[in-house]
């Protein structure tokens, strides 16, 4: 049997299937020629997306405005997640303690 305090954890674990891990980044591009816009010093916004891989790389998606709400609310569900498995681990850990010294006496 589970113990309450995992339990509790668990039962509240976001779906893990709106998760993203990444960054969620706000830039603007500056063509060097040809836009008017750019000329006159404005650029054109965009929403990035950057997420880093092993050997360094880094993959940027460039995002449409009407998705930057939802890739918010799952790069916060990949943190929550991710802290949330922290305090399984360390209640698990905390049970073989317990264990241990029960087991010592």
């Amino acid at each position: 049997m589970k113990q309450p305090k995992i339990q509790r954890v668990l039962d509240r674990l976001p779906d893990i299937a709106q998760i993203l891990r990444g960054s969620l980044l706000h830039r603007t591009i500056r063509h060097k020629q040809g836009c008017p816009k750019c000329a006159a010093g404005g650029g054109h916004p965009v929403w990035i997306l950057a997420t880093g891989y092993p050997g360094k790389r880094i993959h940027q998606l460039t995002l449409r405005v009407d998705q930057v709400p939802q890739v918010r609310r799952s790069l916060a569900n990949f943190h929550k997640l991710q802290a949330d498995l922290e305090q399984v681990c360390e209640l698990n850990r905390e049970q073989l303690r317990e264990a241990r010294d029960h087991d010592d006496d």
